[in-house]
């Protein structure tokens, strides 16, 4: 008993002075504090987290029903492992301790985080309007103990918690050149909360919607499709359904439903410019004429957490409607046909294609 107690009192100054102890009994100086080894499934670009460029994760550890500690950060001590700046040591009786991990931190997620022994949840997340400033969300649980991770550290299995958006552009018509100056991701939902016990999202119940914009550099379309989402990098979304918008029955979007826009220049072969429409009065931001507009189709389908989509959006046989948020919202812009062949391209080697064409009225 007198040797347990001279190693807790050594314990608050890492037992520095410490001569003496029972070999029954092990102090801190005996024992490795709690460390990680985060691991991640190979990616691909934009503003994923990777297993190179993981700085560091926030962790929460339950012990029986009570917080061991709560939101302490672990960082990447360039040897393997991710180890804290204050130390919490395995309990020797070798009892199993709970972890919660996420990145980024609460503060950069701008979230409600909270995990205890009846809650466990990032409330309130809200994608950022601007997709440059958007983040990839991740998570990991995981268990340990003393016997099994005190040398080794606890491996953490992180995964992507959104749904990545990349869209590409092409048109092989030789009749007409398509200059494309950015893209809009419009109407998906942004405001959620996402479950640590079942690994799933519930979104708001007022289904707020937002609309994500992005530039590039102009480029003049091809053949060959050209990732058209410029320097901001691919869209970090919320899992979720999409209904499409109707351009016939609502051009104005009243029910806010889901589209992609692409800001094109169309001229013809001759050097006439036929988008925006020689008709178009809308002025750019320095009073002149605009020389770019926006062409839209209807986007449905499902997107969910840890898959990228790719959608390859095809100019050759038409241009699509006009966007919901320009003049003349819903009319043909040009041609027939959008064709847009999405490729699913998700960090679980998973492809989906969703055939989108704009819609005409009868009449």
């Amino acid at each position: 008993m007198k040797t347990s107690i001279l190693a807790l009192a050594c314990a608050p100054l890492l037992l520095a002075a410490c001569t003496q102890q029972d070999d029954e009994v092990a102090t801190l100086a005996d024992r490795e504090a709690i460390s990680f080894r985060p691991t991640m499934g190979a990616l691909s670009r934009a503003t994923e987290v990777t297993n190179a460029n993981l700085p560091s994760v926030t962790v929460t550890a339950l012990l029986g029903d009570k917080n061991y500690f709560t939101d302490l950060l672990f960082s990447n001590d360039n040897a393997g492992f991710y180890t804290s700046e204050k130390s919490y040591y395995w309990p020797g009786d070798n009892s199993t301790v709970n972890f919660y991990a996420y990145y980024p931190d609460a503060e950069t997620l701008g979230a409600d985080v909270t995990i205890n022994n009846t809650t466990k949840e990032v409330a309130n997340f809200a994608v950022n309007s601007e997709i440059a400033d958007q983040v990839d969300f991740i998570t990991a649980t995981a268990t340990g103990n003393k016997k099994d991770n005190e040398a080794s550290g606890v491996p953490m299995q992180f995964k992507h918690r959104l749904a990545q958006i990349e869209i590409h552009a092409k048109s092989a018509n030789t009749n007409y050149t398509y200059k494309v100056a950015g893209v809009r991701i419009g109407r998906a939902q942004y405001l959620g909360t996402y479950s640590f016990t079942d690994d799933k999202w519930t979104l708001d119940d007022w289904h707020d919607t937002d609309v994500y914009t992005s530039s590039c550099t102009p480029v003049t379309l091809s053949a060959n499709p050209v990732n058209i989402m410029g320097d901001s990098g691919n869209a970090m979304l919320l899992p979720q359904t999409l209904v499409g918008w109707d351009p016939v029955g609502d051009p104005d979007n009243v029910a806010r439903e889901a589209y992609l826009s692409v800001l094109i220049n169309i001229t013809s072969d001759t050097g006439v410019t036929v988008y925006p429409w020689p008709t178009d009065t809308k002025l750019d931001a320095n009073g002149q004429k605009r020389q770019y507009a926006w062409a839209s189709i209807p986007l449905s389908g499902t997107w969910e957490q840890g898959k990228k989509y790719i959608y390859t959006l095809d100019f050759t046989d038409g241009a699509g409607n006009v966007d919901p948020d320009d003049p003349n919202p819903g009319q043909v812009v040009l041609g027939d046909a959008i064709k847009v062949v999405p490729t699913v391209v998700d960090w679980e080697d998973s492809d989906t294609s969703i055939p989108m064409t704009p819609v005409k009225s009868n009449k």
